[in-house]
Protein backbone atom coordinates (compact mmCIF):
# COMPACT_ATOMS: atom_id res chain seq x y z
CA UNK A 1 0.00 0.00 0.00
CA UNK A 2 2.99 2.36 0.72
CA UNK A 3 4.20 2.02 -2.44
CA UNK A 4 0.86 2.31 -4.07
CA UNK A 5 0.45 5.40 -2.67
CA UNK A 6 3.85 6.88 -3.91
CA UNK A 7 3.50 5.72 -7.49
CA UNK A 8 -0.05 7.27 -7.97
CA UNK A 9 1.15 10.65 -6.13
CA UNK A 10 4.52 10.26 -9.21
CA UNK A 11 1.40 10.07 -11.57
CA UNK A 12 0.67 13.59 -10.40
CA UNK A 13 -2.88 12.75 -8.34
CA UNK A 14 -3.56 15.47 -5.22
CA UNK A 15 -3.34 13.90 -1.99
CA UNK A 16 -7.17 13.51 -1.47
CA UNK A 17 -7.18 12.01 -4.97
CA UNK A 18 -4.72 9.53 -3.57
CA UNK A 19 -6.38 8.60 -0.37
CA UNK A 20 -9.97 7.94 -2.90
CA UNK A 21 -8.18 6.04 -5.44
CA UNK A 22 -6.49 3.65 -2.99
CA UNK A 23 -9.34 3.90 -0.43
CA UNK A 24 -7.22 4.74 2.24
CA UNK A 25 -7.11 8.13 5.01
CA UNK A 26 -6.19 11.35 3.92
CA UNK A 27 -3.92 11.12 6.82
CA UNK A 28 -2.23 8.13 5.57
CA UNK A 29 -1.72 9.32 2.13
CA UNK A 30 -0.09 12.40 2.96
CA UNK A 31 2.25 10.52 5.95
CA UNK A 32 3.76 8.20 3.40
CA UNK A 33 4.38 10.98 0.46
CA UNK A 34 6.00 13.12 2.85
CA UNK A 35 8.14 10.31 4.62
CA UNK A 36 9.08 9.44 1.09
CA UNK A 37 9.98 12.95 -0.62
CA UNK A 38 12.36 12.94 3.11
CA UNK A 39 13.63 9.79 3.01
CA UNK A 40 13.43 7.99 -0.37
CA UNK A 41 12.65 4.08 -0.51
CA UNK A 42 13.89 3.97 2.99
CA UNK A 43 10.90 5.98 4.53
CA UNK A 44 8.39 3.64 3.25
CA UNK A 45 10.38 0.97 6.37
CA UNK A 46 8.90 0.30 9.20
CA UNK A 47 10.77 2.77 12.16
CA UNK A 48 11.93 1.07 14.91
CA UNK A 49 9.14 0.53 17.61
CA UNK A 50 9.35 1.71 21.57
CA UNK A 51 9.31 -1.34 23.75
CA UNK A 52 11.90 -3.70 25.20
CA UNK A 53 14.99 -4.51 23.51
CA UNK A 54 15.64 -8.43 22.13
CA UNK A 55 17.18 -10.29 25.00
CA UNK A 56 17.85 -13.31 22.65
CA UNK A 57 19.97 -12.87 19.08
CA UNK A 58 19.59 -14.35 15.80
CA UNK A 59 22.79 -16.42 16.39
CA UNK A 60 20.96 -18.16 19.67
CA UNK A 61 17.65 -18.50 17.82
CA UNK A 62 19.46 -20.65 14.84
CA UNK A 63 21.59 -22.49 17.60
CA UNK A 64 18.67 -23.68 19.84
CA UNK A 65 16.71 -24.65 15.97
CA UNK A 66 19.97 -26.74 15.14
CA UNK A 67 20.64 -28.43 18.49
CA UNK A 68 17.35 -29.44 18.26
CA UNK A 69 16.57 -30.69 15.43
CA UNK A 70 20.12 -32.04 15.24
CA UNK A 71 21.47 -33.70 18.49
CA UNK A 72 20.16 -35.06 21.62
CA UNK A 73 21.00 -35.09 25.02
CA UNK A 74 23.72 -37.35 26.22
CA UNK A 75 21.59 -38.64 29.41
CA UNK A 76 18.29 -38.62 27.23
CA UNK A 77 16.81 -39.57 23.80
CA UNK A 78 15.45 -35.52 23.32
CA UNK A 79 15.81 -32.23 24.93
CA UNK A 80 13.87 -30.55 27.15
CA UNK A 81 13.48 -27.12 28.23
CA UNK A 82 15.30 -27.40 31.08
CA UNK A 83 18.35 -29.45 29.37
CA UNK A 84 18.68 -27.06 26.22
CA UNK A 85 18.14 -24.09 28.27
CA UNK A 86 21.02 -25.64 30.64
CA UNK A 87 23.21 -26.58 27.28
CA UNK A 88 23.28 -23.33 25.28
CA UNK A 89 23.11 -20.62 28.07
CA UNK A 90 19.38 -19.90 27.68
CA UNK A 91 16.17 -19.21 30.52
CA UNK A 92 13.63 -22.04 29.12
CA UNK A 93 11.40 -19.31 28.34
CA UNK A 94 13.57 -18.13 25.44
CA UNK A 95 13.50 -22.23 24.61
CA UNK A 96 10.15 -22.88 24.99
CA UNK A 97 9.06 -19.30 23.02
CA UNK A 98 11.50 -20.27 20.16
CA UNK A 99 10.02 -23.76 19.95
CA UNK A 100 6.26 -22.54 19.35
CA UNK A 101 7.44 -19.89 17.16
CA UNK A 102 9.26 -22.78 14.98
CA UNK A 103 6.60 -25.57 15.78
CA UNK A 104 8.93 -27.55 17.50
CA UNK A 105 7.90 -30.38 19.88
CA UNK A 106 10.82 -32.83 21.05
CA UNK A 107 8.36 -34.54 23.92
CA UNK A 108 6.30 -35.69 20.54
CA UNK A 109 6.38 -38.65 18.74
CA UNK A 110 4.05 -39.64 15.87
CA UNK A 111 4.28 -43.24 14.30
CA UNK A 112 4.78 -44.20 10.58
CA UNK A 113 4.26 -47.54 8.27
CA UNK A 114 4.52 -47.94 4.69
CA UNK A 115 2.52 -50.66 2.94
CA UNK A 116 4.67 -53.47 1.26
CA UNK A 117 1.97 -54.57 -0.99
CA UNK A 118 3.59 -55.21 -4.35
CA UNK A 119 -0.19 -53.83 -5.19
CA UNK A 120 0.27 -50.81 -3.50
CA UNK A 121 -0.18 -48.31 -6.44
CA UNK A 122 -2.53 -50.27 -8.72
CA UNK A 123 -4.82 -50.56 -5.22
CA UNK A 124 -4.56 -47.03 -4.38
CA UNK A 125 -5.50 -46.31 -8.31
CA UNK A 126 -8.26 -48.57 -7.98
CA UNK A 127 -10.08 -47.86 -4.67
CA UNK A 128 -9.52 -43.98 -5.16
CA UNK A 129 -10.69 -43.76 -8.86
CA UNK A 130 -13.42 -45.37 -7.04
CA UNK A 131 -14.44 -42.66 -4.67
CA UNK A 132 -14.08 -39.89 -7.29
CA UNK A 133 -15.84 -41.49 -10.39
CA UNK A 134 -18.46 -44.08 -8.93
CA UNK A 135 -19.97 -46.71 -11.79
CA UNK A 136 -23.11 -45.45 -12.52
CA UNK A 137 -26.17 -47.77 -11.32
CA UNK A 138 -24.21 -49.18 -8.32
CA UNK A 139 -24.02 -48.44 -5.00
CA UNK A 140 -19.87 -47.70 -3.50
CA UNK A 141 -19.85 -48.99 0.13
CA UNK A 142 -16.41 -48.95 2.56
CA UNK A 143 -16.64 -52.23 4.53
CA UNK A 144 -14.87 -52.98 7.89
CA UNK A 145 -15.48 -54.60 11.46
CA UNK A 146 -14.83 -53.31 14.70
CA UNK A 147 -13.66 -56.04 16.67
CA UNK A 148 -13.71 -57.16 20.43
CA UNK A 149 -15.48 -53.71 21.80
CA UNK A 150 -15.58 -54.20 25.13
CA UNK A 151 -18.61 -53.39 27.59
CA UNK A 152 -16.87 -52.06 30.33
CA UNK A 153 -18.81 -51.01 34.08
CA UNK A 154 -16.90 -48.11 35.89
CA UNK A 155 -16.05 -49.51 39.45
CA UNK A 156 -17.31 -45.97 40.76
CA UNK A 157 -19.40 -43.21 39.18
CA UNK A 158 -17.45 -40.65 37.15
CA UNK A 159 -17.33 -37.01 38.52
CA UNK A 160 -18.68 -34.52 36.24
CA UNK A 161 -16.56 -31.31 35.00
CA UNK A 162 -16.27 -28.35 36.40
CA UNK A 163 -14.84 -25.09 36.10
CA UNK A 164 -11.32 -25.82 35.39
CA UNK A 165 -11.31 -29.53 36.20
CA UNK A 166 -12.46 -32.46 33.25
CA UNK A 167 -14.52 -34.85 34.03
CA UNK A 168 -12.59 -37.75 35.96
CA UNK A 169 -13.44 -41.48 35.42
CA UNK A 170 -11.88 -44.11 38.07
CA UNK A 171 -8.97 -46.21 36.24
CA UNK A 172 -10.40 -49.40 37.82
CA UNK A 173 -13.54 -51.43 35.56
CA UNK A 174 -15.05 -54.50 35.03
CA UNK A 175 -15.30 -56.08 31.60
CA UNK A 176 -18.81 -57.83 30.87
CA UNK A 177 -17.75 -58.87 27.70
CA UNK A 178 -17.51 -57.92 24.07
CA UNK A 179 -19.00 -57.36 21.08
CA UNK A 180 -17.86 -57.27 16.88
CA UNK A 181 -19.48 -54.73 14.49
CA UNK A 182 -19.15 -55.21 10.70
CA UNK A 183 -20.07 -51.46 9.56
CA UNK A 184 -21.05 -50.02 5.53
CA UNK A 185 -20.61 -46.84 4.65
CA UNK A 186 -22.41 -45.83 1.62
CA UNK A 187 -20.34 -43.30 0.27
CA UNK A 188 -22.76 -41.16 -1.58
CA UNK A 189 -25.20 -41.18 1.08
CA UNK A 190 -23.08 -41.47 4.49
CA UNK A 191 -25.50 -43.87 5.79
CA UNK A 192 -24.12 -47.05 7.45
CA UNK A 193 -25.56 -50.51 7.53
CA UNK A 194 -24.32 -52.16 10.85
CA UNK A 195 -24.24 -55.54 12.16
CA UNK A 196 -23.27 -56.89 15.45
CA UNK A 197 -21.95 -60.26 16.21
CA UNK A 198 -20.47 -62.27 19.20
CA UNK A 199 -17.69 -63.21 17.07
CA UNK A 200 -15.66 -62.16 14.02
CA UNK A 201 -15.14 -65.18 11.67
CA UNK A 202 -15.48 -65.65 8.10
CA UNK A 203 -19.10 -67.07 8.85
CA UNK A 204 -20.32 -63.68 10.37
CA UNK A 205 -18.75 -61.79 7.44
CA UNK A 206 -20.64 -63.94 4.71
CA UNK A 207 -23.52 -62.64 7.06
CA UNK A 208 -22.72 -58.93 6.43
CA UNK A 209 -22.49 -59.57 3.06
CA UNK A 210 -26.46 -61.19 3.57
CA UNK A 211 -27.65 -58.07 5.16
CA UNK A 212 -26.11 -56.19 2.81
CA UNK A 213 -27.55 -58.06 -0.16
CA UNK A 214 -31.09 -57.58 1.06
CA UNK A 215 -30.27 -53.82 2.31
CA UNK A 216 -29.12 -52.70 -1.35
CA UNK A 217 -31.78 -52.56 -4.12
CA UNK A 218 -31.58 -55.29 -6.23
CA UNK A 219 -30.89 -53.39 -9.56
CA UNK A 220 -27.86 -51.66 -8.14
CA UNK A 221 -24.91 -53.21 -8.56
CA UNK A 222 -22.46 -52.98 -5.02
CA UNK A 223 -18.56 -52.27 -4.90
CA UNK A 224 -17.09 -53.00 -1.67
CA UNK A 225 -13.75 -51.54 -0.69
CA UNK A 226 -12.41 -53.53 1.94
CA UNK A 227 -9.19 -54.96 3.37
CA UNK A 228 -7.22 -57.83 2.94
CA UNK A 229 -8.03 -59.68 6.14
CA UNK A 230 -8.23 -63.84 5.65
CA UNK A 231 -11.76 -63.79 6.81
CA UNK A 232 -12.72 -61.82 3.52
CA UNK A 233 -10.86 -64.33 1.32
CA UNK A 234 -12.34 -67.64 2.54
CA UNK A 235 -14.01 -70.30 -0.12
CA UNK A 236 -17.05 -69.81 1.55
CA UNK A 237 -16.82 -66.22 1.19
CA UNK A 238 -15.84 -66.73 -2.91
CA UNK A 239 -18.73 -69.45 -3.35
CA UNK A 240 -21.03 -66.94 -2.15
CA UNK A 241 -19.52 -64.12 -4.04
CA UNK A 242 -19.76 -65.89 -7.25
CA UNK A 243 -23.15 -66.95 -6.91
CA UNK A 244 -23.88 -62.73 -6.37
CA UNK A 245 -21.90 -61.10 -9.26
CA UNK A 246 -23.32 -57.93 -8.54
CA UNK A 247 -21.11 -57.33 -5.72
CA UNK A 248 -17.74 -56.45 -6.65
CA UNK A 249 -14.40 -56.19 -4.28
CA UNK A 250 -11.59 -53.75 -4.15
CA UNK A 251 -9.22 -54.24 -1.79
CA UNK A 252 -7.18 -51.75 0.21
CA UNK A 253 -3.60 -52.07 0.22
CA UNK A 254 -2.06 -53.88 3.05
CA UNK A 255 -1.12 -51.50 6.22
CA UNK A 256 -3.50 -48.68 4.54
CA UNK A 257 -6.64 -48.68 6.55
CA UNK A 258 -6.61 -44.75 6.15
CA UNK A 259 -7.79 -45.89 2.23
CA UNK A 260 -10.98 -47.25 3.88
CA UNK A 261 -13.20 -44.58 4.64
CA UNK A 262 -15.82 -46.23 7.18
CA UNK A 263 -12.01 -46.18 9.30
CA UNK A 264 -13.25 -42.31 9.53
CA UNK A 265 -16.88 -43.37 10.80
CA UNK A 266 -15.58 -45.90 13.60
CA UNK A 267 -12.99 -43.07 14.76
CA UNK A 268 -16.41 -40.99 15.29
CA UNK A 269 -18.07 -43.95 17.06
CA UNK A 270 -15.13 -44.57 19.29
CA UNK A 271 -14.58 -40.59 20.56
CA UNK A 272 -18.50 -39.84 20.82
CA UNK A 273 -19.63 -43.33 22.23
CA UNK A 274 -17.72 -46.31 23.19
CA UNK A 275 -14.38 -43.86 24.98
CA UNK A 276 -16.38 -42.60 27.78
CA UNK A 277 -19.34 -45.15 27.35
CA UNK A 278 -20.42 -47.64 30.66
CA UNK A 279 -22.16 -50.23 29.79
CA UNK A 280 -22.94 -53.26 32.22
CA UNK A 281 -23.56 -55.94 29.41
CA UNK A 282 -22.61 -56.63 25.83
CA UNK A 283 -26.71 -56.70 25.60
CA UNK A 284 -26.56 -52.68 26.90
CA UNK A 285 -23.43 -52.56 24.58
CA UNK A 286 -24.88 -53.55 21.62
CA UNK A 287 -28.41 -51.33 22.35
CA UNK A 288 -26.05 -48.28 22.25
CA UNK A 289 -24.47 -48.92 19.29
CA UNK A 290 -27.12 -49.41 17.42
CA UNK A 291 -29.13 -46.21 18.38
CA UNK A 292 -25.75 -44.65 18.01
CA UNK A 293 -26.27 -45.89 14.47
CA UNK A 294 -29.64 -45.25 13.73
CA UNK A 295 -29.44 -41.69 15.15
CA UNK A 296 -26.94 -40.80 12.33
CA UNK A 297 -28.69 -42.08 9.90
CA UNK A 298 -31.35 -39.76 10.65
CA UNK A 299 -28.68 -37.06 9.47
CA UNK A 300 -25.88 -38.96 7.98
CA UNK A 301 -22.47 -37.18 6.82
CA UNK A 302 -20.65 -38.63 3.84
CA UNK A 303 -16.87 -38.20 3.90
CA UNK A 304 -15.91 -36.33 0.94
CA UNK A 305 -12.28 -37.51 -0.56
CA UNK A 306 -10.41 -35.18 -2.21
CA UNK A 307 -7.61 -36.26 -3.23
CA UNK A 308 -6.43 -37.74 -6.74
CA UNK A 309 -4.08 -41.24 -6.60
CA UNK A 310 -1.47 -39.51 -8.21
CA UNK A 311 -1.44 -36.72 -5.78
CA UNK A 312 -1.16 -39.66 -2.89
CA UNK A 313 1.70 -41.57 -4.59
CA UNK A 314 3.17 -37.91 -4.84
CA UNK A 315 3.18 -37.71 -1.44
CA UNK A 316 4.30 -40.64 0.01
CA UNK A 317 7.51 -40.31 -2.91
CA UNK A 318 8.38 -37.25 -0.36
CA UNK A 319 8.20 -38.97 2.88
CA UNK A 320 10.09 -41.44 1.56
CA UNK A 321 12.52 -39.47 0.09
CA UNK A 322 12.75 -37.60 3.56
CA UNK A 323 13.05 -41.08 5.54
CA UNK A 324 15.76 -42.04 3.01
CA UNK A 325 17.61 -37.87 3.60
CA UNK A 326 17.21 -38.94 7.33
CA UNK A 327 20.45 -41.96 7.05
CA UNK A 328 17.28 -44.49 8.48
Amino acid sequence: MRSRIVLAAADGLSTSAVARKLDVNVTTARRWRARFVEQGLDGLLDEPRPGRPRTVSDEQVEAVITTTLETTPKDATHWSTRSLAAELGLSQSAVSRIWRAFGLQPHRQASWKLSKDPLFIDKVHDVVGLYLDPPERAVVLCVDEKSQIQALDRTAPIFPMMPGTPARASHDYKRAGTSSLYAALDLASGKVIGSLHARHRAIEFKKFLQTIDREVPADLDVHVVLDNASTHKTPAVKRWLAAHPRFVLHFTPTSSSWLNLVERWFGELTTKKLQRGTHRSVRELNTDIRAWINTWNENPRPYVWTKTADQILESIAKYCTRINDSRH
